[in-house]
């Protein structure tokens, strides 16, 4: 850290102009003003001058003097709390003092330029600004762990270097009346106003953060202010304007910063970030698949599917299915029925039969394996064993309350397929239907796993908000864009890239995509299409009973008008559908249920038959 902070000596300032023509020289104690570096309603930047070793410094100063002595002795309690901490991105403070009533703080400059300076028309390259906005961030988390906040964070207030390397100025220099001094403490677990107040000022911070990145990409400042405290202030719930990312950016903005961008900012005010670490959590998980050459966006798994594997095993049916294997009499089906029960298992067995033939080659086999029956047949008894005795006992490393997410996620999963079975068009394998329906949901189940907390904050901003009285209710994000702002990258994206990791082909993975909610399914155009259909409109139904109870019906007959020409079925065939889902018989009485086939040619393709 810097010199010990403490009260300046304060020689008088003195104009002193060289000749007639030459201008006026401005000075501030020892410091000889040399540029205004920026301003807003509450600090405000200095390139100075220190007189006293010829340094180049940057002064940063209140834009409110405090009105009295001991006012001015809280402020530089506050400042000299915060420059004792010692992180890369905070800037270290060289002197902290006051002036004719005027408090201010110094700090090095360096051959570093503020923010502001380096951001033109065209703002900063996504992936360059993103770098900038996570440096700051973190060196925000810090300040906030710490119990300190910056209270005004501007663009020129950050320091960039030609590397890259940022520093973040001016934490606690904005003055603000505060009759708790700034210390917040709490009794009991009871939040006293003091941390409250902190506690809303660290949200001020970042939401300042958002709107400095919304500069740097929209090439100008959101609603054409400079200021980030007054466009912060404009927002509800004090104010009424909307700030968005414009599509007509210098540069353009990939979607799934956009909607982190856009929450940061959100007219919802329950739908921003509500730390520096979310935020930064957010950018970071789409700096790493945007930056990553390979993996995509596995590279937000990594470790965490090598230590505790894709999914556990569910509460019993692992050991069960290696005890079953150990029997060599044991039918094939027989140990199907055992496995399928357990996603854990039925996944981890498609991938190690798919993995091998794509290590063997494309002569090995004959296209993907999509039924646990046939990868069943093809491991043996021994690889079964070997594969459920491989997978993390339930629940893994998850808690008690993400364990019961997941279980109620399986289930609501199982029933999707059980559902798609009831559904599926003549002529289609039941087993094959049945594990679409799973695969479409890869991703929410890996995300749930392995990003148990993260899943959490997406439903979170899923929900609607309460309606004001005579309001209309306010919407919940889509789940796509509350994972773009919570993850960074969409969910259905992280599940395909585990497809493509066991070797899957572009049909499978076709299937396993989900239709989108304004997609249409297409009548007739091939069986992968249809398979894909019937697994998707499987998942709609049953996604539509998490809603409210009194528009279940009617997002029931939506659902039918999108896929009934597809599928040929009506209302009460979905009805019916749902009805026997919610059985928790084997696949095999499924089957026996299943309504009548109509008469259609088997499909070709061999991949989406038994």
């Amino acid at each position: 850290m810097g010199a010990p902070i403490g009260a300046m000596s304060s020689p008088s300032a003195q104009a002193s102009p060289a000749s007639p023509r030459a201008a006026t020289v401005r000075h501030l104690g020892p410091y000889r003003l040399v540029r205004l570096l920026g301003k807003g309603e509450r600090t405000m930047a200095w390139q100075v001058v220190d007189t006293r070793d010829d340094a180049d410094v940057v002064l940063l100063l209140p834009r409110l003097q405090p009105p009295d002595a001991a006012a001015f002795e809280r402020w530089h309690q506050r400042v000299r709390k915060a420059s004792k901490l010692d992180h890369p991105q905070l800037a270290d403070v060289l002197d902290a003092g006051q002036h004719d009533g005027w408090p201010f703080v110094s700090y090095e400059l360096r051959d570093d330029a503020t923010l502001t300076d380096r951001l033109g028309r065209q703002g900063l390259p996504a992936v360059e600004a993103v770098g900038v906005v996570c440096q700051l961030l973190q060196g925000l988390a810090f300040l906030h762990d710490a119990g300190v906040v910056h209270r005004d964070v501007q663009p020129f207030s950050v320091l960039v270097g030609d590397k890259g390397a940022v520093r973040l100025l001016g934490a606690e220099v904005a003055w603000e009346h505060d009759p708790d001094n700034g210390f917040a403490v709490t009794t009991s677990g009871v939040d006293t106003p003091a941390l409250q107040a902190r506690r809303d000022a660290a949200q001020a911070d970042v939401l300042q953060a958002g709107l400095i990145l919304h500069h740097a990409l929209a090439g100008s400042p959101a609603l054409d202010e400079a200021d980030t405290a007054r466009v912060a202030a404009r927002l509800p719930p004090v104010g009424r304007d909307i700030v968005r990312l414009p599509w007509s950016t210098p540069r353009p903005v990939p979607e799934p910063l956009r909607a982190i961008v856009n929450r940061a900012s959100d007219r919802q005010e329950r739908q921003r970030y509500r730390s520096a670490r979310t935020l930064v959590h957010a950018l970071e998980g789409w700096l790493q698949v945007e930056t990553a050459h390979q993996g995509g966006p596995l590279v937000l798994l990594g470790d965490r599917i090598r230590i505790a594997g894709l999914l556990p095993a569910s509460p019993g049916g692992a050991e069960r299915a290696a005890r079953l294997a150990l029997l060599e009499s044991q039918r094939t089906s027989q140990l199907a029925e055992v496995a399928i029960e357990d996603v854990g298992l039925s996944f981890e067995l498609l991938r190690v039969v798919n993995l091998a033939q794509q290590r063997a080659g494309p002569l090995a086999g004959s296209g993907a394996v999509l039924t646990v029956r046939r990868a069943i047949a093809m491991l043996g008894l021994d690889g079964v064993r070997r594969a459920a005795l491989s997978l993390r006992p339930w629940p893994g490393p998850l808690q008690d309350a993400h364990a019961q997410e997941l279980s109620r996620l399986l289930e609501r999963v199982r029933r999707a397929a059980r559902v798609a079975v009831r559904l599926r068009p003549a002529g289609y394998d039941a087993e094959v239907v049945y594990m679409l329906a799973m695969l479409q949901n890869l991703g929410r189940l890996v995300v749930q796993y392995h990003f148990a907390d993260d899943a959490q904050q997406i439903r979170r901003l899923m929900q609607p908000a309460a309606a004001q009285p005579g309001a209309p209710e306010e919407p919940g994000m889509s789940e796509q864009a509350a994972a773009f702002a919570v993850l960074g990258v969409d969910i259905e994206s992280i599940g395909v890239a585990v497809l493509r990791l066991w070797g899957l082909d572009d049909g499978v993975v076709q299937m396993a995509r989900r239709l989108g909610p304004t997609a249409s399914p297409r009548v007739g155009d091939s069986d992968i299409e249809s398979l894909r259909a019937t697994a998707s409109c499987a998942n709609d139904a049953v996604d539509s009973l998490s809603g409210s109870p009194g528009r279940t019906l009617h997002a029931l007959q939506q659902i039918v008008q999108r896929y009934a020409r597809a599928l040929g079925i009506g209302l009460r065939d979905l009805q019916d559908a749902l009805q026997v889902s919610t059985s928790t018989g084997s696949l095999s009485r499924l089957l026996e249920e299943s309504r009548p086939s109509r008469p259609t040619e088997t499909p070709a393709d061999p991949r989406v038959t038994s």
